[in-house]
């Protein structure tokens, strides 16, 4: 069965606080996975929080950053034969360094059968970072004791 197109969205919780706020790193991140220069428009909606759109020629991407609740929300859009979807979700979650993943994939214009239509999600929690913050809890908890 062909489709017209897939989107994936993903939710970044607990992002690197460095790599929030260089808008200009994130587009250079987004253009080296596409291969051709996409139209990147960035949007400041208040102080803790913008979006970055871009449109190509297979589809298009949108990302909102909130700063201060270290939380990235991406959309990725492609109708190509080629999927890129996968490689430009990789880029991100590497380029953001989250503690915690959510991926839902759907297929965009299948005329299959309505049973298929529920979308596929996925949820990975990076385990090292788990093992640290809970480290630094204890200390923490520790600490205050000792006072």
């Amino acid at each position: 069965m062909k489709i017209l197109a897939r989107q994936l969205t993903l939710d970044l919780y607990n992002c690197d606080t460095s790599r929030l706020s260089n808008v200009d790193e994130i587009k250079a991140t987004l253009r080296s996975v596409v291969g051709r220069e996409p139209s990147l428009t960035s949007e400041h909606v208040n102080e803790e929080h913008y979006s970055i759109i871009g449109a190509f020629a297979e589809g298009h991407i949108a990302l909102h950053v909130y700063k201060e609740l270290r939380y990235v929300a991406a959309d990725i859009f492609t109708c190509a034969e080629v999927d890129n979807a996968e490689d430009l979700s990789k880029a991100i979650s590497n380029f953001f360094r989250p503690d915690k993943t959510k991926s839902t994939f759907l297929k965009r214009g299948d005329f299959g059968q309505e049973r298929e239509i529920k979308p596929k999600i996925k949820v990975r929690v990076a385990p090292l970072r788990r093992v640290k913050n809970a480290g630094a809890k204890v200390v923490k908890h520790l600490v205050r004791r000792g006072k």
